[in-house]
């Protein structure tokens, strides 16, 4: 199901050089983002509540969901520290967007700590699709597929697909949930690129995202 508004395409950034991994792929419809710490299933580990994550350093922001949403997130440790680290900010990073969605805010504390330039600026474009339209989502949007691949002593780009076909729009003002059906377009491959800044933090820079993927498909 396609529960992403079309706005996404400005998250849904141009496959450039820049994302060179294999799979590569570009949207100009809806896509979307999330956490390998507040209610994700990451593998064999598996948390029960989706609705906050604590800091797991100093300086870290939390970021909160509601009850009602849910982000899970498969995948396994790789036993490699970097490329373990790349997979959690990830996975932050989705979250922070979501969070930013249920807050009806592009302030939030998290969004701008998770991501930076092309990354930052579409995700500011995508939430504020979300406010003007007084929407936000319910439901569960899972994660899997990750491929991590590092280039040289700071960059990484990690690929993963999602599965909406669980997750629905929710308009505030009513309450009404869109009950949209299963398709094609509710799986997306997503592709991105992740940079660490001075703190330490992996930073999602761009992404690249195609909607109806053959790829992630069941």
């Amino acid at each position: 199901m396609n529960r992403r508004p079309t706005l996404l395409a400005a998250l849904a950034l141009t496959a450039t050089a820049a994302l060179t991994l294999s799979a590569c792929g570009s949207d100009e419809s809806p896509t979307k983002d999330s956490d390998a710490i507040a209610g994700a299933d990451t593998g064999d580990e598996k948390s029960a509540s989706p609705s906050s994550s604590a800091s797991d350093s100093a300086g870290r922001p939390k970021i909160e969901f509601p009850s009602d949403a849910k982000n899970v997130f498969e995948y396994e440790k790789t036993g490699d520290a970097v490329k373990d680290e790349v997979l959690a900010d990830s996975v932050l990073s989705v979250n922070s967007v979501d969070e930013a969605i249920f807050a009806g805010s592009t302030d939030t504390k998290a969004l701008g700590f998770y991501n930076t330039e092309k990354a930052l600026s579409g995700s500011i474009t995508y939430v504020l699709g979300y406010i003007k339209k007084n929407d936000t989502w319910v439901g569960e949007t899972r994660y899997f597929d990750y491929k991590v691949s590092l280039s040289g002593a700071n960059s990484a780009y990690v690929t993963y697909c999602s599965d909406e076909s669980k997750s629905f729009i929710k308009h505030k003002k009513t309450g009404k949930v869109e009950d949209t059906p299963t398709t094609a377009d509710s799986y997306v491959l997503y592709n991105t690129k992740l940079e660490k800044n001075a703190e330490g933090v992996w930073q999602t820079t761009d992404v690249a995202s195609n909607r109806g993927s053959k790829e992630c498909q069941p």
